[in-house]
């Protein structure tokens, strides 16, 4: 085949020679042509003007139109007066125009001047005809190598080529049963010509070596698959195959199929990745997902699913609402049981739904979503199913669990339904000066503790964060009084938003003015990110702490850009690490450059720094031998009452 290939190739390559140099002749040819049409034209335009006594353009151009057909014809005086002037649209055949501009070929006008009868005349011939036949010559030229010079050859390896798709059949037979095991059928060896025949051996040796290489990349490939849909930390399918099985077993389901869906909430996972760490949150992930196995391991075709990081999603098909009612309140008990054992503030949240065939799944994850919402202003761990969903709009349905949200935090300002607690910044050396960070649980109107982190994202979303904040630092400064702590330091968490607010500045000025003394003992505790929202706003804020007495963290730093410019213009009194740099830092060199680097940096120009998650004595040693100012977490301290 390749000599065929290659003699074919030869003849390509001579019939585009042979084309090319007959297009090239015939290019010359039709220029000559061309140029002699030009001066014929010209020499004739010569002797008209010479003959022409009147010197009117409307009789000149008559004459010149008898004799020539133009495309441009423009009479006018040697002083710039035009006496005639007419055009016509320009249609060159395009491959003609294109060959001919290849060559050099210029389509430009001709100017002939009569001294004597004072008169230019500028023109361009109308050659359309000529161009038409040197197109279609060249046509002929390009296209009759070709067929002339491929004909005997195609004709000549059709015969080679039917003896080769001959042989090679049953060879793409035999492969077809490599790689599809529904086929059975054996090869037609018949057809292979006698001196293919040894390849038969090679392909059954090839057959063998396939099927087994195949079944093991079978297995591999069922291993990858099932390991790209299963969590890492719980074991359980994630949400890639909740969304696989939903789409494929309820969505297009053409059986009636029904049940119940519920997601479940773990509220407390940041909380404890700050406070805790990553290992304690990983291992209240899987407790909460041992919880939910017991629970539904008396359903049948249960099935659980964690769709990101803090929430489960629950199927219990063919399950009524009476019976799903049940199910909540039992997942609500063994909440309830685990929140004691592991000292939290609350487990998890659970709002249900009911679902039938052909449901979107994304309105029922809203749906589920509002109801978590309302679970939320309840009870610890509690549930709430949103039985009614019939023609419940999204928008509605959201709303409604914002208004549930917006009553409980009416009611948390109203009635002061916050309690404080405080953790200790253990200080590194004798010479370092810690405080005390001030923790916030907010509480119903059952004395329930609400999820913390939920309740301040509400906050903020609702426009009441402002009010938490006042609310927070009224309650702070009155139990200082109250239990004569005026000799402890303490610090503060604020918004980002009261930080670039300028009525709660103006406001917390004054109130900190009122209580010098304890204003003196108060660290206002802002975010990283929340001071790089507005650069002048933070720095007028920090310049007004300070002329109170009270002093600034800048908290969970190193997860923003920030430069030195930073701590030099906006000078805060201390920042507190971002907890990922603390974590296992024992063990990971790169986090130890890093905070011994900005350690240093923040030294150099008087700047405190602390460390957050300290959870393990080896952390702790390593980051003294930083030289860090303080550390601060469970292993240092739990939070304890004001």
């Amino acid at each position: 085949m390749r000599i065929l290939r290659t003699l074919l190739l030869g003849q390509l390559l001579a019939a585009i020679l042979l084309a090319a140099f007959s297009v090239i002749i015939l290019v010359k040819f039709t220029q000559q042509q061309m140029a002699a049409n030009q001066k014929n034209a010209h020499v004739v335009i010569e002797q008209i003007l010479n003959h022409h006594l009147t010197g009117d353009g409307k009789i000149i151009s008559r004459q010149l139109e008898r004799s020539f057909s133009l495309n441009h014809l423009r009479i006018s005086q040697t002083d710039g007066v035009v006496l005639h002037e007419q055009s016509q649209t320009i249609n060159r055949p395009v491959l003609a125009d294109t060959l001919l501009a290849l060559f050099g070929t210029e389509f430009k006008r001709q100017t002939v001047k009569n001294d004597e009868q004072n008169i230019i005349v500028s023109y361009e011939l109308n050659q359309a005809s000529l161009l038409k036949q040197f197109q279609q010559a060249s046509l002929l030229f390009i296209f009759m190598p070709l067929i002339i010079g491929w004909l005997p050859a195609l004709i000549g390896t059709g015969g080679i080529s039917r003896s080769y798709r001959r042989a090679t059949t049953a060879i793409n037979q035999l492969i077809d049963n490599f790689t599809d095991n529904t086929q059975t059928t054996d090869a037609d060896w018949s057809k292979i010509p006698l001196e293919l025949v040894k390849i038969k051996e090679g392909l059954k040796k090839l057959e063998s070596h396939t099927q087994s290489q195949f079944q093991s990349m079978t297995l591999k490939a069922e291993d990858i698959a099932e390991q790209a849909y299963k969590d890492s930390v719980t074991g359980l399918p994630n949400r890639n195959r909740f969304l696989q099985f939903f789409e494929e077993n309820i969505f297009k389901s053409k059986d009636n199929e029904f049940g119940i869906f519920a997601i479940t909430r773990c509220t407390e996972l940041q909380t404890l990745n700050q406070s805790r760490g990553y290992q304690e949150g990983d291992n209240y992930i899987r407790e909460v997902a041992e919880i939910l196995k017991k629970q539904m391991g008396s359903y049948i075709d249960h099935k659980i699913y964690r769709l990101n990081s803090s929430d489960f999603a629950l199927l219990l098909p063919r399950i009524t609402p009476k019976e799903a009612e049940k199910f909540a309140l039992q997942l609500q008990s063994r909440f309830n049981e685990f929140q004691k054992l592991a000292d939290l503030d609350s487990v998890a949240y659970t709002g249900i739904v009911s679902y039938e065939s052909g449901k979107e799944l994304g309105d029922l994850l809203a749906i589920a979503d509002t109801s978590i919402s309302l679970a939320q202003t309840k009870q610890s761990n509690a549930w709430h199913f949103q039985k009614d969903i019939i023609g419940l709009e999204l928008n509605r349905s959201n709303g409604y669990g914002n208004q549930n949200w917006r009553n409980v935090i009416d009611e948390v300002l109203t009635n002061n339904r916050i309690s404080l607690l405080a953790q200790l910044i253990q200080p590194a050396n004798r010479s370092s000066r810690t405080y005390s960070e001030i923790l916030v649980r907010f509480k119903t109107q059952e004395d329930q503790i609400l999820p913390t982190a939920s309740f301040l994202a509400m906050a903020e979303k609702l426009d009441k964060i402002i009010e938490i904040d006042r609310l927070i630092i009224e309650t702070a400064l009155s139990e200082i009084k109250q239990k004569n702590l005026h000799d402890q330091y303490f610090g503060i968490n604020l918004s980002a938003r009261s930080v670039h607010d300028d009525q709660f500045s103006i406001w917390l000025e004054r109130r900190l003015l009122k209580d010098a003394n304890i204003a003196s003992k108060l660290v206002f505790e802002v975010t990283e990110f929340g001071m790089q929202q507005n650069f002048k706003t933070s720095k007028r804020f920090i310049d007004m702490v300070h002329r109170a007495g009270a002093r600034i963290t800048v908290e969970r730093f190193g997860v923003g850009i920030t430069s030195f410019k930073f701590f030099r213009d906006l000078k805060p009194d201390y920042v507190k690490m971002d907890g990922s740099y603390t974590r296992r830092i024992n063990e990971d060199k790169n986090n130890q450059y890093f905070m011994r680097l900005m350690i240093d940096l923040a030294h150099r120009i008087g700047v405190g720094v602390f460390a957050e998650n300290v959870e393990t004595q080896e952390e702790k040693h390593m980051l003294e031998s930083l030289f860090i100012d303080g550390n601060q977490g469970y292993y240092i301290g739990k939070p304890t009452p004001l």
